[in-house]
């Protein structure tokens, strides 16, 4: 269950970097003012869920259970800190269909609906198989 949960993690990490690639390329660090995402709540974001990823391959190749639970712990804050951002680019998303493309346009304007949700699916399927894996659910 640890590598499915390491390929499930590589997956939405994926689908992170592509989020992160539109929101810099369309200029979200550089125009605070329109972006609903301040620079912190991307980057802490990205922060967490790397240092988590890079534990959970620890964990997998040392087998110690304190790694599992601090990854796990570490995705917790990585899960809140995504549905923060979630719930603020909805507004951003509805408008995007209504409102004439303008040059302030916040950053995540440019996000594909079927990558934001499929990050957020692979994220939740993460979470879950790697507390099944610190709980020792079904085999290591």
């Amino acid at each position: 269950m640890g590598i499915a949960a390491l390929v499930t993690w590589l997956i939405t990490a994926l689908g992170g970097f592509f989020l992160l690639y539109t929101w810099i390329s369309n200029g979200g660090p550089r125009k605070p003012s329109s972006s609903h995402f301040p620079p912190a709540l991307i980057f802490g974001h990205f922060a967490l869920a790397a240092i988590g990823l890079v534990l959970w391959i620890i964990y997998l190749i040392v087998d110690s259970d304190a790694l599992a639970w601090i990854a796990f712990v570490l995705l917790l804050p990585v899960a809140l800190l995504g549905y923060t951002m979630f719930f603020r680019w909805l507004p951003t998303y509805r408008n995007r269909t209504t409102e004439a493309p303008a040059a302030d346009a916040p950053a995540e304007r440019h996000f594909p609906m079927a990558v934001v949700g499929g990050h957020g699916l692979f994220a939740f399927a993460t979470l879950v198989l790697v507390l099944l894996t610190a709980l020792e659910v079904g085999g290591s």
